[in-house]
């Protein structure tokens, strides 16, 4: 557990890397069982664009980041949820999926049993890393546990979000809050917290970024292509899953993506880093935003 580095905003991505790989140094010492060990490490790299903990860092940073070694824990413990959930999405019970980040999902990589086991792992990793950091300022540290635990778990968290593809029926925007959104309002929540902030003022934040992102990647899913997307595309219509497409339409559906962005900006609570907070949805907006309307020209 070692302090933040300074430089701002642009030493959020070298801070994701750093804690994510001291958390799974961790899990890899001792006498590990080699292949589990491995698995650890090939689920979390390479990173993706490691969203969710650059919100947690940036949400620190614009509430003055005091405490850098609790918002990078909690950065970390974030990421190694999220990695978790995909590893054991891809698995045959659920996605099946055989690609995830342009390589060989871990079930395909290492086995059914060795991606399960490294999913459970990654997840009491997480709440390791938290406890581990606790030390620092024991109050925020249980707040970020109860956090995570909220929006990992029953009833609103990502696990309930997976359950809801399992209903005869369902409430799309239920199944949003949870299977996406739940882990955007834990890293808007957690930076807050980890800075010495109130949880509940960036609920909104978080719900309307998770929100966005959701409705971007059906269009994604039902627009791209594998090579693209380094995953397997299509997957809503053959799971038939409920999704923004199939309820709204390609242009409905993008049109409600810029609605939401839109409102993430005005949702921002105030701050002394409001204006970088602002940057960032407008990047996240951005990155978003052109996949689905060039395919939709197209």
């Amino acid at each position: 557990m070692s302090a933040g580095p300074s430089g701002g905003a642009a030493a959020i991505p070298a801070r994701i890397e750093a804690a994510v790989a001291a958390a799974i140094r961790r899990g890899q010492s001792g006498e590990a069982p080699p292949r589990l060990a491995a698995a650890l490490d090939y689920a979390v790299t390479p990173g993706g664009a490691r969203i969710r903990p650059t919100i947690l860092l940036s949400v620190a940073l614009a509430c003055g980041d005091d405490r850098p070694a609790l918002a990078d824990a909690a950065a970390a413990a974030l990421e190694l949820i999220h990695c978790a959930s995909l590893v054991h999405d891809d698995l045959p019970m659920f996605d099946d999926a055989a690609m995830r980040r342009g390589k060989p999902s871990v079930h395909r990589a290492f086995s059914e049993p060795l991606a399960l086991l490294a999913g459970d792992s990654l997840i009491v990793m997480a709440f390791g890393e938290l406890a581990r950091a606790a030390r620092i300022d024991p109050v925020r540290g249980a707040e970020l546990i109860r956090l995570l635990a909220e929006r990992t778990g029953m009833p609103g968290g990502i696990c309930a979000g997976q359950g809801w593809e399992s209903e005869p029926s369902v409430d799309l925007s239920a199944y949003h809050r949870a299977k996406t959104g739940a882990l955007f309002v834990a890293a808007t929540q957690m930076g807050a917290v980890a800075a010495g902030q109130e949880a509940e003022p960036w609920e909104e934040l978080g719900a309307r970024i998770g929100e966005a992102f959701q409705v971007a990647d059906d269009l994604r899913d039902a627009l791209g292509d594998a090579e693209s997307l380094g995953k397997p595309c299509g997957q809503d219509a053959i799971h038939a899953r409920p999704n923004a497409v199939a309820e709204l339409g390609v242009q409905g559906a993008i049109r409600r993506l810029t609605d939401i962005l839109a409102g993430a900006i005005a949702s921002i609570p105030s701050c002394p880093g409001e204006a970088m907070l602002a940057a960032m949805v407008r990047r996240t907006a951005e990155r978003l935003t052109p996949v689905a309307p060039a395919r939709a020209r197209a």
